[in-house]
């Protein structure tokens, strides 16, 4: 059994006098005998391991002595166990019967029903007037003939062994998905190509108009200083002379 019912008030009004590792071990216990659907073995030692509290076998034995009976091969049993156990299997053991009661009875109605199939099956089927939807074709990897031919009808300058073996290594997926058109991939990688070749032409000339930019600049401040040296020059000059 792998779920039991486990009535609280019942269980609490038996086992409140328990102290805590008694009442872990009877619970313990207790799920073992309805897992597997079998008494507790004699031994004391085998129980405690069992479930697992090798170190309580004191705890153990008044459990054992309060809530168990020996049957007859000296094993323990619980009677409350042994009455659910019997209960469950004589349940499930009508619901078969009645399942198989069924099945015959549903196996006798098909065959009933058969000789009345068989004339239905002599009559002339009605005529198809449409043709039959074809079947869509999974997708099929390139082989490596097959994109050189493509990149060549396309004028793509793609390395088609490296195409290839680029998704050979990925099972052909793209992303979490299945390839469904290795055609469009190829498309994809060519329109990339060429953004990346238009990005980076655009991006040189932009760095040769910011370097001419700060090149006027210098070459303006320069001019600046130079203009005004000459003036101040030319200043002190002038009042030099005046004072002579």
């Amino acid at each position: 059994m792998h779920y039991y019912k486990l009535h609280i008030s019942d269980y609490k009004s038996h086992t409140e006098h328990l102290d805590l590792l008694e009442d872990l071990a009877y619970r313990r216990m207790l799920d073992w005998c309805y897992l597997h659907e079998s008494p507790l073995p004699k031994d004391k030692k085998d129980i405690a391991r069992l479930i697992r509290m090798r170190t309580h076998c004191d705890c153990i034995a008044n459990v054992l002595r309060e809530f168990f009976d020996k049957d007859k091969n000296g094993d323990y049993i619980n009677k409350r166990v042994f009455l659910e156990i019997n209960s469950t299997n004589e349940k499930s053991s009508k619901a078969r019967d009645a399942a198989n009661s069924r099945w015959a009875k549903a196996s006798l109605d098909a065959n009933a029903l058969q000789p009345q199939s068989e004339r239905n099956a002599t009559q002339d089927p009605l005529p198809k007037t449409q043709d039959p939807l074809p079947k869509k074709k999974g997708f099929a990897p390139p082989s490596q003939k097959e994109v050189d031919q493509y990149c060549t009808e396309k004028n793509y300058s793609i390395d088609p062994e490296y195409f290839v073996s680029f998704y050979e290594s990925k099972g052909w997926m793209v992303g979490k998905n299945k390839m469904k058109s290795w055609k469009a991939a190829l498309t994809g990688w060519h329109k990339r190509n060429e953004e990346k070749a238009n990005g980076s032409s655009g991006q040189g000339q932009n760095n040769g108009f910011d370097n001419r930019s700060r090149a006027q600049k210098v070459s303006d401040k320069l001019d600046e200083i130079a203009r005004k040296d000459i003036e101040r020059n030319g200043h002190t000059s002038n009042m030099g002379s005046g004072t002579v």
